[in-house]
Formats: C-alpha cells, structure tokens, sequence
C-alpha cells in the first residue's frame, strides 16, 4: 500500500463515526468545521451575477478539502468554507463534452446529438449544439444578463458551431477539447486559440494563467447589469505540462505538426509532482479571479459555483472511489462541487444531497428569474427551493449512460452495468462500489432498469 492509501485510509476511519452516512472523507479539519446544510430564508438581494468555474479531469479528492494527502489548494479550501461544500455532486457525463452540452442546455447529453460523442472530436455539421437550441446563456441574455465564455467550449467546431451562435455575447477560449498549455495546438493537428471566432495569436504564456487573465479582465469591466461567465479552465486535463515545462511542450508540438496526432495525448508522459503542480497553478488561478470579485466589489452578490466535468484521469486521487475518466462508476462521474454566494447562503456548510450538473442549469435559471423554453423540457431540476427556502430536494432519479455503461441512481441505490452483468450498491454506505447486492435485492434491480431502459427509449441512439 502506498502512503498515499494509508494516509487516506486513516483519515476515512477517524471520521467515519462522525460524519454523516451520505458523506464521503474529507479533511479532518473541514469536517470539524462544517455545519449540515441549512438555508437562510430570511436574506434577500438582488438577482446575482453568475460565475460558473469548471475544471477539466478534476478528480474527487484532488483538493485538501476533499481530502487529498499531497495536493494543496487553499483558493478552493476557502470558497468552501465561505459557502457549501457537496460531497455527492455528480457530473452528467464521464467525459469532457457530454458534461458540458447539459450544462449548457440544461438537459441530459443524449437530447441533441453533439451529446453522444464520447467526446466530440471532429469538425462536422451534427456534434454540436445547435443555433436554435436554448442554451443557460440565451435563456439568461433574454432577461437582461451579459453572457460570456472564456476557455474551452468543447460544444462543437467551426464554421458549424461556437458559443456566440448560442447565447453568449463573448467567447475566448479553444474550441476542442484539449490544447497544449504554451503552443495551443489540439488533437485536430491545428492550433485552436480564438477570440469569438477569429483566431487570436499565440503570446506563449501558459493557458491556465491565460484564462485567469482573461476572466479577471471581464470581471474588472464596467457593467451596468448583471452577468453570466463560464470560466472553463482545461486544467488538469492532459497534455501533462505544468508551468515551466515549455521543453515537453516543444516535444509535443512537434509531433503534432509532424503529423503524430495521437501525441497531445501525452500518453508517455506526466507524472504526480507534475500532475500536483497543474492542479496548485489552477487554484492559485481561481484565486486570482476570486479575488477580482473582491477587489471590484461584486464578491457580496456573485454565486460561484465550482466543478469538474467528469472524474479524475491518468494522475488523479479518487479515494475511495473506484473508476475515473469514462466510467460510470463513482470515480468517473462523481466530482468536487462547491458553491458560495455571500448575499443569500450561510458559509461553513456541507451538503450530502445529490446533485448532478444540469441540476445547476435549472437552479440559475429560476434565481435569475428566467424560465425555460417549454419545447425544450428541462433533465435537471432546480435546487433554488433547497438552497433558498429550506424546501427538501424533489425526489428523482439521476441517470446516465455511455456507448458501453449504464447507471441510475435513486436515493441510496446506484443501479450499474459495466459490461453485460447488471450490479446494485448501497452508494451511501458502500461509496467504494464493493458490495454487489443485485443477488439479495433482484426486485430493486428490476425496478431500476427499467426506468433507466424507459428514460433511455426517449433519448437519441447512438
């Protein structure tokens, strides 16, 4: 065992009395801290300006408050505390695009075809959001919001699709769905660094810190209403370079204009002091952003909401969870969330209710007062009653599939197929997925598929 499992290891068995039984571990000192989720009716304000932080292969317990033994990262540790930490949020998807087409539509992936690619890949007409589909971003520009995009897209290439066709009023970011830190090429072999849909040139800085810079310069302008931002760092996400590494960055952008697409993959690279580096540069980054909602004073009445798309990858800690990137197991979909908004929701709380990503669409369009488009029903259901109001979650079951998985949650109970088998785990008391009970509950495994089978029947094939 390393010393990594065992520091981890220790830390789930002193708090596994105290916790909560929904409640994964976490850091000894956040859950000492931490006060069981209650809302605060009583506060008002004003409709808030909305930024949406998302990060790329972000596994679970990658952050200290989250329980990582070697990673440290005291900008996320922080919002925490200044907001609600979650402990069983969920993304929609078990790869990069999936998860971003429901949070952009606020619907699961399997509605619009640019949702089934496991991830989009390639330039054509169909794996994108369309035009005319209602995205977070139209739904909120058509009550009175700025919109804005900055990182990566990943909800289809040009000349068929980009952000500023589907609601945002700006966009600077990549298009696909991973580029080199220093150089901006991508899988595609081209390089893929735009401001709307004009390629912008290359100032050889690293792209985490370009982002920040960019965020912070949006957050920093005058506006005179109030405003959405997708802030969509590619970090961690591979190619495994860190601040610095423009030597390994060279290797790789040579290789690519060589023709050796398959190189941005970085599949003979990286490392965990590299991947550590890449994850402490992120949350000193969503530190400087932070702090420009201070420095300006919109920090009162901005809600921040920060998540990953899917599971950890390569070099990700996901204890103790089993799976990572592309599986439906717990490590693939299962991801740090933390929300914070000063004016309306009480610091110091963690929540164990289950979220998943098109959840937040749902929730930020009703606390900006925007409702949906009614031919296109919303997937996720809105959280503003819970964390407003004091209203239970709305009982519901959270679904998800992929070319070779299939899984659905219903309270406790986490239906999986991972091959041709069907399997039942208790995800409370058995986050670790050890414990197959199909055999002992074969009723619950019935009623579970065939509500997965019946919610798949309305979706788009693959």
């Amino acid at each position: 065992m390393t010393n990594r499992g065992t520091t981890r290891r220790g830390v789930f068995g002193a708090l596994a009395g105290a916790a909560a039984v929904t409640a994964l571990p976490a850091e000894a000192a956040a859950a000492t801290t931490e006060s069981p989720f209650r809302a605060a009716p009583g506060k008002n304000a004003k409709r808030p300006n909305i930024l949406f932080i998302l990060a790329d292969d972000l596994g679970w317990a990658d952050l200290s408050s989250y329980g990582s033994p070697d990673i440290r990262t005291p900008n996320l540790d922080r919002l925490a505390k200044a907001g609600v930490r979650f402990t069983q949020g969920y993304s929609s998807g078990a790869v990069c695009s999936p998860t971003r087409v429901a949070l952009y539509t606020g619907r699961l992936p399997g509605r619009t075809p640019g949702g089934l690619p496991e991830p989009i890949g390639s330039v054509n007409e169909r794996d994108g959001i369309p035009a005319d589909h209602p995205t977070l971003a139209s739904l909120l520009k058509g009550k009175g919001y700025a919109t804005a995009l900055i990182g990566k897209w990943h909800g289809g290439f040009l000349p068929h699709f980009s952000p500023l066709r589907t609601g945002w009023d700006y966009f600077f970011g990549n298009y696909s769905g991973g580029v080199d830190y220093y150089s901006k090429y991508s899988h595609t072999g081209k390089y893929d660094l735009f401001e709307g849909e004009t390629e912008v040139p290359n100032d050889g800085r690293y792209y985490t810190d370009v982002i920040a810079d960019k965020a912070e310069e949006y957050i920093g302008r005058r506006h005179d209403r109030p405003w959405l931002l997708n802030l969509n760092f590619t970090s961690p996400h591979w190619p495994w370079e860190a601040p610095g590494d423009q030597k390994i960055s060279e290797e790789i952008t040579a290789k690519i204009k060589a023709g050796n697409l398959q190189a941005i993959f970085h599949n003979d690279g990286g490392s965990l002091e590299t991947y550590t580096r890449m994850v402490e540069n992120l949350d000193k980054r969503i530190g400087q952003v932070l702090t420009a909602l201070r420095r300006t004073g919109q920090e009162e009445n901005t809600l921040v909401v920060f998540a990953s798309d899917n599971g950890g990858e390569r070099f990700s800690y996901n204890w103790p969870l089993t799976g990572n990137k592309a599986s439906l197991s717990e490590g693939g979909i299962r991801v740090p969330t933390i929300l914070r908004w000063p004016a309306r929701i009480r610091s110091g709380q963690v929540s164990h209710e289950p979220v998943v990503t098109h959840d937040w669409t749902a929730t930020l369009l009703e606390i900006a007062g925007a409702a949906p488009d009614p031919d296109y029903p919303l997937d996720g259901t809105s959280l503003a009653g819970y964390l407003l109001r004091g209203s239970d979650v709305p009982d519901r079951d959270l679904f998800w599939r992929t070319r070779a998985n299939r899984a659905l949650r219903r309270g406790k109970w986490k239906y999986l197929r991972l091959s041709t088998s069907d399997a039942l785990y208790d995800v409370e008391a058995d986050p670790r997925e050890q414990a197959n009970l199909a055999a002992k509950h074969p009723e619950i495994v019935a009623e579970l598929r065939a509500k997965w089978e019946q919610i798949n029947a309305g979706l788009l094939s693959y």
